[in-house]
């Protein structure tokens, strides 16, 4: 069972702001002064100083391990995906083509960007998960869900306390530290597709020991997710895409400029292998027989019909709905499989009654599986240099059957076959495997000076994420030997490069390939053109707290309270790439350089809390008064010195009612990856041209960028007519990328304000309403320049300056083949918007006769997001506010609401929770001119769950989107693309 914490789990439940998860009925305010005499003093999260009110200067909000277990979730991220105030994330394919990726999850506050929002361990810093020399953040998988007292999340700043990130908040992960007995506890969890299959372990074992001076708790646990397909629920399987419009005549018409393609496939290619005439990559191009376009059977053996299907828009390559080309669903899966392994050993032994030695040791393996996360094609859309472009067939080529060589003839002109290999890769998957150690000492205590308390505490931690993603790829040189495929003076089919004149280019272990159909690659052949690729990857952390903090005075109002600390904090990674990538032998053939990058901060702080009235010396309308300051001294080895700080104050006004703010100056330092990533220059997509007739109505300026096309349109007649004009660099890696750090990057800088009441009315009992502003304002942010941010900025500019406009280039067609991504120190983001949440808890009997009918609990959570405005370049704005799909970021409605009903009786518990998400636009500047669907709907989720307790036993069980309710239409992350899914689960205490 767990003891010595539930005290103050009840005090933070009866006075922390925000997603409040009470574990008992009770007089909210009364109890909280009761609680706090019993347990003295705390450390809260968003300060070092202890002290008995736990009511917060900033809002922060609080999940439970109840509500953790009541939902079914096996792994903190799932927890905090439900937090309205933070930004979700998922495993999950955006559907624009792009894998599903690694199946990490990180926190994302207010939608400020994942590298924002500071994560902590039982109050201190814990080593990055992310790949390479990314945003310091940290997997929410790795975190032990067994463990877990409760997660408080401070919502806006933190940086004075705690250091860089701390800008849209702070994640604190709060472990349990006094375990004792046997905890057994297993869930499995399934679709009512019957897919998706969610299983978890786990075990907790702790006991105390030296006359109870001492506890030491192990955990263990596991759970695994596996992947789906978009094939797996209707709105993946729509294959939607949207294309230009050929309906549309103006940008005032009512007429979209794209319109919908359902049923989405690649007229240029599939499987089997199409054959193209010299050409534009248009549906005009593919070789014909008496009129009818051709492609190749699955054996490989004949030229059969090929259907190209509905072309909306003969203009717009590559896109059909239906017919025989590639589906859109082969590029991407829907969701990454996860498995996780994490153990955990925490403990601590009383030296004295003031002196306390603890340790925490964790260890924990993700492993995340992609089923598509690689893909080889060979396609008339790409160049020859990017390693994917389209094969040429020799009308001797002796894979070619007797018949089909008699159709082509012995003689015209040049052929290719443009095709999707199915079979090529000896499997498609992307695996990422991160290792994740941690080891922490901690010495704590406190003495006393006359009357006066002091405490102090130091600690050393040692972290280390060891990752490794794998893959399979085409080594683009070989393959090249091996499909160029001959007969020798023996009639056997060999290597064209083994059976010419020469012996210089000789491979003894070239394997011819044949390209035709699908199942006709041989498992030589395979073997020789393909490669593992991937990179290895190494974060390391050491981290040394020292902190001193008690009463500094005795004051009319109370004692007057400080805390200082000092931290030493060293990061390390490193990037490896495997052996292929390193030497350039796939895609593009451009060499991927290893790096690494280190840095060292030292960093002194100061806190203070001054009771101003309070007690016995208060005055009408002003029963307390707390002021607090907060300092914080940078010395960053790369970044430089930084000072930052935060003020805030409580006025409690009458019994029950709190106002408060706080005002603070926070602070990011550049990433390694920013400051020291390679320069590189491989093929790549664009994103966004603006001037494509898809996107001229669009952006912040539609006037501006229309007028700045025209312009460069009629300088240069040969790029042709703009109202037709597609950039094929927008989906097609076809334009060359010049990528690198910025060695002169700075810290970036934002003020924070947040202001709101706590009204706990002592006339009802149980009531607790929070409300808070939040207002964010970052300057000379962190800003990655990506070649759509140059080119965005380009054409929504006036004057366009020249500068941004010099970094792409465009070749004689209009299309880009040029272009630059880098990080600046430009960005601006502004953040408006308030956090609430009303709590009632109280025994239904209290309204009929007292009698014992169980405890109720009510609970709304909301985030009204007012702006959400986001500069890449500081004076480009793009707002993500109510919207569902804005580019890079993820679901931003500008109402969020939680609502939770939980019953308890005796052994009986009982928890009803509805989701709801506001209507949005698709993009901020959605309107019907520019998409089919600007606004999207609400999205309302339902979710019902239930536990019983017997003997020693606790079985549980629920659902999850009850009503198996879409994602509104069209998006795939707005809402939940999982859909309706059960879990059951049992806990055995021992």
């Amino acid at each position: 069972m767990m003891i010595g914490n539930s005290v103050r789990g009840r005090l933070f439940a009866s006075t922390m702001v925000a997603g409040l998860a009470l574990t008992a009925a009770q007089p909210a305010a009364a109890q909280a002064v009761g609680d706090a005499q019993e347990l003295g003093e705390v450390v809260i999260t968003g300060s070092r100083i202890k002290r008995a009110e736990t009511t917060t200067e900033a809002p922060v909000a609080v999940i439970d391990a109840q509500a953790i277990m009541d939902r079914g979730f096996v792994q903190a991220g799932q927890a905090l995906n439900e937090l309205t105030s933070n930004m979700p994330q998922f495993a999950i394919a955006p559907g624009n083509g792009a894998a599903a990726g690694s199946g990490q999850q990180f926190p994302n506050i207010f939608g400020l960007g994942p590298g924002r929002t500071l994560t902590l361990v039982n109050g201190r810093r814990f080593v990055t998960s992310s790949q390479g020399l990314g945003d310091r953040v940290v997997d929410t998988n790795i975190i032990p869900t067994g463990l877990i007292q409760r997660v408080d999340v401070v919502q806006g700043g933190g940086a004075a306390v705690y250091g860089s990130d701390a800008i849209a908040g702070v994640v604190n992960y709060v472990l349990k530290d006094n375990f004792e007995g046997l905890e057994l506890d297993a869930q499995y969890g399934i679709s009512s597709r019957n897919d998706y299959p969610e299983s978890s372990l786990r075990a907790t074992a702790g006991r105390n020991f030296l006359d109870d001076r001492a506890n030491l708790a192990v955990n263990l646990e596991w759970s695994k997710t596996r992947p789906l397909y978009d094939y797996d629920r209707p709105r993946s399987n729509l294959g939607r895409v949207t294309i230009s419009n050929p309906l549309n005549r103006s940008n005032s018409d009512g007429i979209p400029a794209v319109t919908e393609n359902l049923n989405t496939r690649f007229v240029s290619f599939n499987a089997n292998g199409v054959l193209f005439n010299p050409g534009p990559p248009f549906a005009s191009s593919i070789y014909r027989v008496g009129g009818v376009p051709q492609q190749f059977n699955a054996a490989g053996t004949a030229l059969v019909p090929y259907s190209i299907g509905n072309l909306l828009n003969n203009a717009v390559p590559p896109f059909t709905s239906g017919g025989d080309g590639n589906p859109y669903q082969e590029l991407a899966a829907l969701y990454t499989g996860v498995e996780r392994w994490a153990g955990t050993v925490v403990g601590h032994y009383d030296i004295t009654d003031r002196i306390k030695l603890s340790g925490e040791l964790l260890y924990a393996r993700v492993g995340s599986r992609d089923p598509y996360g690689n893909q080889a094609s060979n396609t008339v859309l790409n160049n020859a240099a990017s390693g994917a472009g389209a094969i040429s067939v020799s009308r001797t080529n002796p894979y070619l059957s007797p018949e089909v060589r008699a159709i082509l003839g012995p003689a015209g002109a040049p052929l290719t076959l443009s095709k999707w290999w199915s079979d090529l890769l000896p499997t498609r998957e992307n695996n990422l495997q991160t290792d994740t150690v941690r080891a922490l000492l901690a010495l704590d205590g406190d003495f006393d000076v006359g009357e006066r308390n002091f405490y102090w505490s130091v600690s050393a931690s040692h972290a280390e994420t060891d990752g490794e993603l794998r893959g399979w790829g085409v080594w683009t040189s070989r393959f090249n030997n091996a499909v160029n495929a001959v007969r020798n003076s023996a009639g056997n089919i060999v290597c064209g490069i083994n059976a010419d004149a020469s012996t210089a280019n000789d491979d003894p272990a070239c394997a011819p390939l044949n390209p035709f159909g699908v199942g006709n690659v041989s498992q030589e052949a395979r073997l020789y053109v393909t490669t593992p690729i991937g990179q290895d990857y190494l974060n390391t952390q050491d981290d040394y707290l020292a902190t001193l903090g008690g009463d500094l005075i005795a004051l009319p109002g109370g004692k007057a309270k400080f805390s200082v600390a000092y931290e030493h904090r060293a990061e390390k990674a490193k990037f490896v790439p495997l052996a292929a990538n390193q030497q350039g032998l796939v895609g593009s053939r451009v060499p991927t350089v290893a790096t690494g990058g280190k840095f060292n901060t030292d960093e002194f702080s100061a806190e203070l809390l001054v009771p101003v009235l309070g007690g016995d010396f208060s005055l009408p309308f002003a029963r307390s008064v707390e002021l607090n300051g907060a300092y914080r001294y940078v010395d960053h080895s790369i970044a430089g010195k930084e000072d930052v700080w935060g003020v805030g104050g409580r006025w409690e006004v009458v019994e029950g009612f709190t106002l408060r703010a706080s005002r603070s100056r926070n602070f990011r330092a550049p990433t390694l990856d920013q400051l020291f990533a390679p320069t590189r220059t491989a093929l790549g997509s664009i994103g966004v041209d603006p001037c494509d007739a898809d996107r001229i109505a669009s952006g912040p300026a539609p006037a501006t960028r229309l007028a700045n096309c025209q312009a460069l349109f009629r300088a240069n007649p040969g790029y042709g007519n703009l109202a037709t004009f597609q950039d094929l660099a927008e989906n097609f890696s076809s334009a060359q990328i010049t990528t690198g750090g910025n060695s002169a990057l700075k810290n970036e800088i934002a003020k924070t304000w947040t202001y709101g009441f706590v009204f706990q009315p002592t006339f009802i009992p149980g009531l607790t309403i929070v409300a808070d502003r939040v207002e964010v304002d970052l300057t000379n942010g962190l800003s990655a320049f990506t070649p759509q941010n140059f080119l965005e900025t380009c054409f929504d500019s006036s004057p366009q300056p020249a500068d941004i406009c010099s970094t792409f280039a465009r070749d004689a067609a209009g299309q880009i083949i040029s272009a630059r991504s880098t990080t600046f120190n430009a960005g601006r983001t502004t953040f408006r918007g308030e956090v609430y949440n009303i709590n009632y808890t109280f025994p239904i009997g209290r309204f009929f006769e007292d009698r014992d009918l169980g405890e109720l609990e009510l609970n709304l959570e909301a985030t009204r997001t007012e702006k959400l405005e986001v500069s890449v370049t500081g004076f480009d704005v793009l707002r993500v506010d109510n919207t569902s799909s804005t580019t890079g970021y993820g679901p931003s409605p500008d109402f969020a609401a939680k609502f939770d009903a939980r019953f308890r009786k005796g052994p009986f518990r009982a928890t009803y929770t509805m989701n709801y998400l506001s209507p949005v636009k698709f993009q901020a500047n959605s309107t019907i001119e520019t998409v089919p669907t600007p606004t999207i709907k609400e999205n309302i989720r339902h979710n019902v769950s239930a536990s019983y307790d017997f003997l020693n036993y606790t079985v549980r069980a629920g659902v999850t989107n009850l009503t198996d309710e879409e994602p509104s239409f069209p998006t795939r992350t707005y809402g939940d693309i999982l859909g309706r899914r059960y879990f059951v689960g049992v806990k055995a205490r021992f």
